[in-house]
């Protein structure tokens, strides 16, 4: 029968573990899947914030979203499809530092992007966070200067494909250009927490944005190897076609887009969005593949197991609503109670 691997699930990163001929899952060291979640189960590792922005543009009679595909070489999600991000590095936070360089007072940061439980110093980390990730990622920069946008900000595009950067290079260009972030161009979608069982956790905000105008979304063929446009529907058919496998999460937003027909609606809609309730599923393991709970889903607050012997014939069409996620050979379905 040889080896498979399975995806196993973190908000933004997943882990490869191969399976025997025993049927038990192993990771690089050897360790059973067992004692491995055991551990991790006794241990919960630490969260680290990150943040995400979904990409979105009116096409034809609908919307499209930007997806970009990781490297297969990659640590985090290697292969599969997601929204530009990463995490919020020490240089995005401050915001004495940050108040002459963003489009909305200092002091409105709270209402435009903040939260119960979500100071105004983290709503603004996170959101420049946003910003350097799908600049670093896509190439897609939420700028302005006193004129509108930078004539330069191309300069940026290209320097974000040097592999040597230095941690605070988005800093120092954003001081030194005297340029602007478009804090007024995000807008709150959702929150989300790695599940306990998973060696790396993250305390994840996902942040909706419209397409600048004039602007291409560009790969950068560092983490990422391929960027697409395309409808939430297309994108679920085609995850279940394996032609576009998606992370968990976007499995989720993607689901959650389909009813908006028009870029209007959408707008509308994250006007007034707060950022509910955190996103904490539950991660099952299983021999059949492992297994995510949504918070919605009845069994998520118990410790019971789940039967995945009949998940192949549980699998549901793309844009029904779910509670439950299977990973079937690296590709995660949403399936039916």
């Amino acid at each position: 029968m040889g080896c498979k691997k399975i995806c196993e699930y973190t908000d933004y990163h997943l882990l490869l573990l191969t399976a025997n001929r025993d049927g038990h899952y192993t990771s690089n060291k050897n360790t059973t899947l067992k004692k491995y979640m055991t551990n991790l189960k006794n241990t919960p590792s630490p969260l680290r914030q990150a943040s995400t922005i979904i990409l979105v543009r009116q096409k034809n009679q609908g919307i499209e979203v930007y997806l970009l595909q990781r490297s297969s070489k990659s640590g985090f999600m290697g292969g599969l499809y997601v929204f530009p991000g990463g995490v919020v590095d020490p240089d995005d936070k401050g915001i004495k530092p940050w108040a002459p360089h963003i489009d909305i007072p200092s002091e409105h940061i709270g209402k435009q992007l903040g939260g119960m439980s979500f100071s105004d110093e983290d709503a603004l980390g996170f959101s420049i966070a946003a910003i350097r990730e799908t600049l670093e990622e896509a190439g897609v920069f939420l700028v302005s200067d006193k004129d509108g946008i930078p004539k330069n900000f191309k300069h940026a595009c290209n320097l974000r494909l040097n592999k040597d950067l230095p941690k605070s290079w988005f800093r120092t260009l954003m001081m030194n250009e005297n340029w602007t972030l478009s804090l007024s161009s995000l807008g709150r979608w959702s929150h989300w927490v790695t599940p306990e069982l998973m060696k790396k956790r993250f305390d994840t905000r996902f942040f909706m944005a419209l397409m600048p105008e004039n602007q291409t979304c560009v790969p950068d063929n560092m983490e990422t190897k391929n960027g697409i446009w395309i409808t939430p529907q297309k994108a679920l058919e085609q995850n279940l076609e394996t032609r576009v496998p998606l992370s968990p999460p976007a499995v989720v937003t993607l689901t959650e887009l389909i009813k908006f027909n028009h870029l209007n609606e959408l707008k509308t809609n994250i006007q007034t969005r707060p950022w509910g309730d955190p996103i904490a599923p539950r991660l099952v393991p299983s021999s059949k593949g492992p297994v995510i709970l949504e918070p919605w889903d009845p069994d998520c607050d118990s410790d019971c197991k789940i039967d995945t012997s009949d998940f192949s014939k549980k699998v549901l069409p793309p844009g029904s609503q779910f509670s439950r996620i299977w990973c079937d050979k690296g590709v995660w379905k949403p399936v039916s109670l």
